[in-house]
């Protein structure tokens, strides 16, 4: 089974960076609410090829990073112009069986092109990966429970640097505006791309303490967030029987799993990515797949 899930993410990889990687169609664009109560999100339905309405699939939750969910040379922004790395994901997730969503949350608020590196200080308070972000991956998650092919209670959640970050106080028991979060209710198991590890000092007094099994990946050349710091705040949850592990890559950067050349001729990054899909997906399959 490792090997044929190291060879899917292998594949990926070859099949993106060569462009002749889509294996399904486009995804369907739907539209929900944000468990913020005020507002409506987009979202990016992949579902397996296999699909046919009469089974039900995991799902996944996709959270985007600081700099949305499209393409950085996007000037209109829908299903076509979502990022390489969005796309990839999206279709990865649905050819090992989930029904996966990457989540669009600054295009409803007025921001579909994200923002640029060094801005976290100037952007508005509805951005906030600590108090806003949660909610909307748990609108999301409450999407994906009204889909007839979704098996609403095997979903996942991953999230990549700011969404990374969200992920992390949305699978805690400081996930905001949710009643005692669990997996009974909540998400099965997270995967975290480099997130931001700071989260606003909100576990500097106690444990980030996950409900559910969470995986941290990150690298030591990551140029835009520490990757010591999010070691320490594994290492300090998991004293605390937190069930949560990191995984760092030597010499890789942020974005390291993104499909694009620029990043990939990066030999750490290829190296991590290499590593990084199939640890994904195995970790997937062992906390959110039904068995």
């Amino acid at each position: 089974m490792k090997a044929l899930v190291a060879a899917a993410g292998i594949g990926l990889v070859a099949a993106v960076l060569s462009g002749t990687g889509a294996a399904q169609d486009a995804p369907e664009r739907v539209t929900f609410a944000s468990a913020d109560g005020k507002t409506t999100l987009v979202g990016y339905v992949f579902t397996p090829a296999a699909s046919n309405g009469a089974r039900r699939h995991p799902g996944v939750v996709m959270m985007h990073g600081r700099a949305g969910a499209y393409s950085e040379r996007a000037r209109t922004y829908d299903a076509a112009t979502l990022s390489l790395r969005h796309a990839a994901w999206g279709q990865e997730w649905a050819r090992a069986g989930y029904v996966a969503i990457p989540v669009d949350g600054f295009g409803p608020r007025g921001y579909p092109g994200g923002f640029p590196r060094g801005s976290y200080a100037s952007r508005p308070a509805e951005h906030s990966e600590i108090a806003v972000r949660p909610l909307d991956a748990y609108g999301a998650l409450a999407y994906l429970r009204t889909r007839a092919d979704v098996d609403g209670a095997h979903v996942g959640l991953h999230g990549w640097s700011n969404g990374a970050s969200a992920t992390l106080v949305a699978i805690s028991d400081a996930a905001p505006g949710i009643e005692t979060p669990s997996t009974a209710t909540g998400f099965r198991a997270a995967l975290a791309f480099y997130p931001a590890c700071g989260l606003q000092g909100l576990f500097a007094d106690r444990p980030l303490a996950p409900y559910a099994p969470t995986l941290v990946l990150h690298g030591t050349a990551d140029e835009e967030v520490s990757a010591e710091r999010c070691r320490r705040l594994v290492e300090t949850a998991r004293a605390a029987g937190g069930n949560i592990q990191i995984r760092v890559y030597e010499g890789a950067t942020h974005s390291f799993d993104a499909p694009s050349r620029k990043r990939q001729r990066i030999a750490a990054n290829a190296q991590a990515r290499e590593d990084a899909v199939p640890r994904a997906l195995a970790f997937f399959a062992l906390h959110v797949k039904a068995h």
